[in-house]
């Protein structure tokens, strides 16, 4: 699933409505972009960076760290007083969140804004029918080589891909919240390589390329990382405490490319980016959707610490042999099967089963979910409950 970035949280950070336009602290509780990367206060009681830390490196954390996402199309799906009430009644998910005034209405970012279609930096066309969904690129700015010698890559010091950003302003807010003890994550935006690959040749003719070996496509590659490593680059300048890779790479079955050609064209670009990071100490944490099976010990081998998967596209019998004690495990709570349609019952036992099997006394795990229309209400309160309930070790 695309995720909007602004706060570059990505690996949830995760969510739309942030796309391309600031963030401040007291905004994101009402954006419901409550990510456990970010937006730490000093004796925060759940979500202190040290917790996180622990959990990551396995350093005994108090509780695991968890993240409840509210996706800005909820707010026109859902009552507005019962978001409120609930994120009023879950303080440990929701420990910032002052209730806007009624009736509110998210700033969805720029790819999130119904029958507005929306060119990012990239040339790439988005478009979406619903306000708050991040939408899906139906212009490909290349999906003819011809037009190649024409085309112009962005410049990373004036926009990150899916809007502008300016690095003097960016710089002093990571260094204000630094300052003040403060957690700071930094990532590039969701789909930084493979999908921003897609977005702009097309996904079938990305497909042909490779199966091909297109001459023309390692010319393309070497365009969109160069633009990424800028990014990069401007962040371990600055000073972060934590670098994010989003990117989806699986289907519901299977990963959108063979392991071979993840191999050939993809993990060497993640590897360079991400030994830069692993160069200054920094933990490094990737996010994908969809099922990474076949892919997992390549990403693994690229540098990842931190690996926000899906909880039962992957299975949790298969994460927990292959990651639980040897990477920490960011898990992204199930969408697609019992929060949607199963009983509030059965969203306890979900949580309180994957916490029995996922989590180590010495850390190493975490636990995501994200929010979107068609959850019924008393399922998402149990999911709630369940995930305050259970984070104790």
């Amino acid at each position: 699933m695309r995720q909007g970035v602004f706060e570059y949280t990505d690996f949830k950070n995760d969510y739309a409505e942030l796309r391309g336009s600031e963030v401040t602290k007291r905004s994101v509780p009402l954006l419901c972009m409550i990510s456990h990367f970010l937006f730490f206060e000093p004796g925060d009681e759940h979500m202190t960076a040290s917790n996180v830390y622990r959990a990551i490196f396995f350093e005994k954390p108090d509780h695991i760290p968890m993240t409840f996402a509210i996706n800005g199309a909820c707010w026109h799906h859902y009552p507005q007083e019962w978001l409120c009430e609930q994120m009023e009644r879950h303080k440990l998910l929701f420990p910032h969140f002052v209730a806007p005034k009624l009736p509110y209405v998210p700033e969805y970012g720029n790819c999130c804004r119904a029958d507005r279609p929306y060119t990012d930096d990239f040339g790439c066309v988005w478009y979406t029918a619903d306000d708050g969904i991040v939408g899906t690129v139906k212009g490909h700015p290349l999906a003819r080589w011809d037009d190649f010698d024409a085309y112009t890559f962005p410049d990373p010091g004036k926009c990150m891909g899916i809007g502008p950003i300016d690095w003097a302003a960016e710089r002093e807010r990571i260094r204000a919240r630094r300052g003040r003890g403060e957690f700071v994550g930094a990532g590039l935006r969701h789909g930084h390589t493979f999908l921003q690959l897609s977005d702009i040749r097309g996904y079938q003719n990305l497909l042909f390329d490779m199966a091909d070996e297109e001459p023309m496509l390692w010319k393309l590659i070497e365009g969109v990382e160069a633009f990424n490593q800028g990014i990069v680059d401007r962040y371990l300048q600055i000073g972060v405490d934590m670098f994010s890779f989003p990117e989806d790479l699986g289907m519901q079955v299977g990963p959108m490319l063979s392991p071979d050609q993840f191999r050939r064209y993809i993990k060497p670009s993640y590897k360079r980016m991400m030994d830069a990071v692993r160069k200054r100490g920094l933990p490094i944490h990737m996010h994908s959707d969809g099922d990474i099976r076949l892919l997992a010990d390549d990403i693994v081998d690229s540098g990842v610490m931190a690996l926000n998967l899906q909880d039962l596209v992957n299975g949790i019998e298969w994460i927990r042999d292959k990651f639980r004690g040897k990477i920490c495990i960011d898990l992204d709570i199930d969408r697609q099967r019992i929060t949607p349609y199963g009983t509030p019952e059965q969203v306890d036992e979900l949580i309180r089963g994957e916490v029995m099997e996922l989590s180590c006394p010495d850390g190493g795990l975490m636990m995501i979910y994200g929010l979107y229309p068609g959850v019924p209400m008393k399922n998402a309160e149990a999911l709630m409950d369940a995930m305050e309930r259970y984070c104790v070790l």
